[in-house]
C-alpha cells in the first residue's frame, strides 16, 4: 500500500454562494493530490507523456460528508491499495482543520500508449518505484 498526504487551502474561487466548496471542485483537489503523490515518487504526468504514456481518468466516485469551507486548509490523504496494472486506483480522504473526515473519493485511471491509443502497463520506471510498496503482496 502506498500512502501520501498533502494540504490545500480552499480559495474563494473554489466556493459557491453558501461559502461551501463547490462540489465540482473536489475533482481538482483530487487531481492536485494525485499529481503531488506521483511527484513524491519522482514521476510526473509530463515525464510519462514524454515517454509515450498518458493517464486519463476512467471513473470517479465522491462521497460528500461535510462541506469544505472557504479558507480552510484541507488535509488530503491519497492511498493506492492495490498494485497498479493497466489501471490504477487512487483513494482520497479529505479532512478539515478539526481533523474531521469531510469527503471520500476514488479515481480510476488507465495507462494508455499514446501512439497506439490503447491501454498498456505502466512505464517500467514507475513500476519499479511503486512495486516497492507492494512487494509483500506478491
Amino acid at each position: 500500500m502506498f500512502v501520501f498526504e498533502t494540504k490545500l487551502r480552499v480559495r474563494y474561487a473554489d466556493t459557491d454562494q453558501m461559502g461551501y466548496m463547490y462540489y465540482g471542485n473536489y475533482a481538482s483537489f483530487y487531481e492536485v493530490a494525485r499529481t503531488e503523490m506521483l511527484r513524491s515518487l519522482g514521476m510526473t504526468y509530463k515525464s510519462m507523456e514524454e515517454d509515450g504514456v498518458m493517464m486519463p481518468v476512467l471513473e470517479m466516485k465522491t462521497k460528500y460528508i461535510k462541506p469544505a469551507l472557504y479558507d480552510e486548509q484541507i488535509n488530503i490523504k491519497v492511498t493506492i491499495d492495490k498494485k497498479p496494472g493497466v489501471r490504477i486506483i487512487f483513494n482520497y480522504e479529505l479532512y478539515n482543520e478539526k481533523q474531521e473526515l469531510i469527503n471520500l473519493g476514488e479515481t480510476t485511471l488507465v495507462f494508455v500508449d499514446m501512439k497506439k491509443n490503447k491501454p498498456c502497463m505502466p512505464p517500467l520506471n514507475f513500476q519499479q518505484k511503486i512495486n516497492v510498496y507492494f512487494s509483500n503482496l506478491d
